[in-house]
């Protein structure tokens, strides 16, 4: 099943939380009880609880690739040159039903593999197709990829949400977990419950209102 934490700050120096992330990742370990991974920088910690199912080795997280290259990206009416020089960290639950043809398609345009691993296949799909990436994917998944070069977080959900995704702003913090309870671990969350979020649990749960949140 596998579950994912993590948590965004452009603003300062989040380095020293690790265990901060830690009492949030482990708040998911019935649905990873085989591995734990982190990974955490000056703006950016991400943290993964592991079922193994594939690739033992191959498929540990949050998973980090160092990209540096050009590539043609082949789009309708235009092709665009971009090159890369960052690294990519990934921290994903789900299945990606169709990562053989994505996989494909990355090797016919240069890419080049080093597990067997959907997370792998995601990540690279990620730095291939960019923010469009969900428009290719035909699976269940919840993800967040950092790119480092760029301090910019993307995030996605399967349209669905069979993968949950839950989330939060904290004082500057975009706070992230696969389970509710994983943000209550961050500083500052509380357990709060207003009318409108009883009135949205009984009249449209699991749906919600829009919200328009910014860092």
């Amino acid at each position: 099943m596998c579950g994912i934490v993590g948590f965004v700050n452009l603003k300062k120096d989040i380095s020293n939380l690790k265990n901060v992330l830690e009492k949030m990742n482990n708040t998911l370990s019935k649905r990873g009880p085989d591995e734990e991974g982190y990974y955490i920088d000056n703006h950016v910690a991400l943290g993964h609880k592991r079922l193994i199912v594939i690739d033992p080795e191959g498929g540990k997280q949050p998973m980090k690739e160092s990209f540096s290259q050009s590539i043609l990206i082949d789009k309708p009416k235009t092709n665009m040159l971009i090159n890369y020089n960052s690294n990519f960290i990934i921290s994903y639950n789900g299945q990606i039903y169709n990562t053989k043809e994505l996989r494909r398609t990355l090797e016919e345009n240069g890419f080049s593999f080093n597990t067997h691993s959907d997370t792998e296949v995601l990540l690279k799909s990620y730095i291939y197709y960019g923010n469009d990436v969900v428009k290719h994917l035909n699976g269940i998944f919840a993800f967040a990829i950092w790119n480092a070069s760029k301090e910019e977080v993307f995030v996605a959900r399967d349209h669905f949400g069979v993968k949950p995704f839950f989330y939060t702003i904290q004082e500057n913090s975009f706070v992230f977990g696969s389970e509710i309870k994983a943000l209550f671990e961050y500083p500052g969350v509380e357990k709060i419950l207003d009318s409108q979020g009883i009135s949205e649990l009984f009249g449209i749960g699991p749906a919600h209102t829009p919200r328009n949140n910014s860092l």
